[in-house]
């Protein structure tokens, strides 16, 4: 062992005597005072049953003044007092803004009739009334001039076009026209619009070149005629017509009805595609209510 060592040794043992005597004193001297055997070293016995209470001692000396406590509960409320005697009337005080505007009262009782006024502008006129109820049937007026030819509805038309290969599922539109009775045929889109109810005759002769032609009769959106002429690579007609009734507002019209078979070919200086229809006779129940009407 070196010298460092041997020096901690002596420190270790040192420290063990020093406690070891404390302890034994300590006894010694606690034994004594009370009068039991001397235990060196022993381990304390159980506690002894409490002693009885000794005598109160003095009153000590007053506390300082502790942290007031909260409020106590309000009181019932007192009887209501005699009425005073009247003050001193107070000064005005000052002027209150203006309040808001109150609520309208009750009408006043009418007061009397005044002087009749002057005459006022006129107004303007009224929103029309309801249609009143159809009156009576007058009594029948004289019997006038025949004028039977005036009655007879008229409506036919003829159009030729000046351009070739329209395009498809469209209405034709035959921009030249050679006859239009009565105005029903509209040249800006092609169709006609049927003016009176009855029976009609509708035709088309068209020149093909160069394409195969598929063509159609439409009323209303319905194929009534349908026509398909194969290109022989000369120039060929098609053609066809029908007879059909057509009711007032009725649309007729031709158009290409299927993709690239237009062939239609016109040339501007001839009429020679052409479209063409007419009434043949109007019904008969219209025709007597439109000669009751002129009656």
């Amino acid at each position: 062992m070196n010298s460092c060592q041997l020096w901690d040794l002596k420190m270790w043992v040192l420290m063990g005597v020093v406690c070891l005597c404390h302890c034994v004193f300590g006894q010694l001297f606690e034994s004594k005072l009370k009068g039991a055997p001397r235990l060196i070293c022993s381990v304390p016995g159980s506690p002894g049953l409490p002693g009885k209470p000794g005598p109160s001692g003095a009153l000590g000396a007053d506390g300082n003044v502790g942290i007031p406590g909260r409020d106590g509960r309000d009181g019932r409320k007192g009887e209501k007092g005699e009425k005073g005697d009247t003050g001193l009337k107070g000064r005005v005080g000052p002027t209150g803004k203006i309040g808001g505007r109150g609520d309208r009262g009750p009408a006043g009782k009418r007061g009397p009739t005044g002087e009749n006024g002057g005459v006022g502008q006129l107004g303007p006129p009224g929103p029309d009334g309801e249609k009143g109820d159809k009156g009576k049937r007058g009594p029948r007026g004289t019997a006038g001039i025949c004028k039977c030819g005036s009655l007879l509805p008229k409506s036919a038309f003829s159009v030729g076009i000046t351009s070739s290969y329209p395009p498809e599922k469209i209405p034709i539109k035959f921009n030249k026209v050679l006859f239009n009775e009565g105005g029903h045929y509209n040249p800006q889109t092609g169709k006609y619009i049927c003016a009176y109810p009855g029976v009609y005759y509708f035709s088309y002769d068209i020149t093909l070149a160069n394409k195969h032609l598929a063509i159609g009769l439409v009323q209303n959106g319905q194929y009534r005629i349908k026509t398909f002429d194969a290109n022989t690579g000369n120039h060929d007609i098609a053609s066809g017509s029908t007879v059909m009734y057509l009711n007032p507002e009725d649309e007729v019209w031709l158009e290409i009805f299927y993709h690239d078979q237009n062939g239609l070919f016109a040339d501007p200086g001839w009429a020679d595609s052409l479209f063409s229809g007419f009434l043949l006779y109007a019904d008969t129940n219209y025709f007597d209510t439109l000669a009751e009407d002129y009656a």
